[in-house]
């Protein structure tokens, strides 16, 4: 599970800095709209759940991996 952590962590921080690349326009990058796909999956199923409870929000979109890398976490030190 440690290992699951880790690649897990690694993706989520990797996916984050391409949305904030992309969304802010850092490093000389065209500001892209569909920048934050890849935060998509890596939040399932969280951001559809709070999607339907909560509406459409970039926080939801930002915040449901976190809830996965919790759950990882929570299996590893179990």
């Amino acid at each position: 599970m440690k290992w699951a952590f880790w690649i897990f962590a690694f993706l989520y921080a990797g996916a984050l800095l391409l949305f904030l690349i992309g969304n802010f326009g850092w490093f000389g990058q065209e500001r892209d709209p569909l920048s934050g796909v890849f935060l998509m999956p890596l939040g399932l199923p969280w951001n559809m759940v709070a999607d339907r409870v909560l509406g459409a929000s970039p926080a939801v979109g930002l915040l449901a991996p976190a809830a996965n890398l919790g759950i990882l976490y929570w299996l590893w030190r179990r």
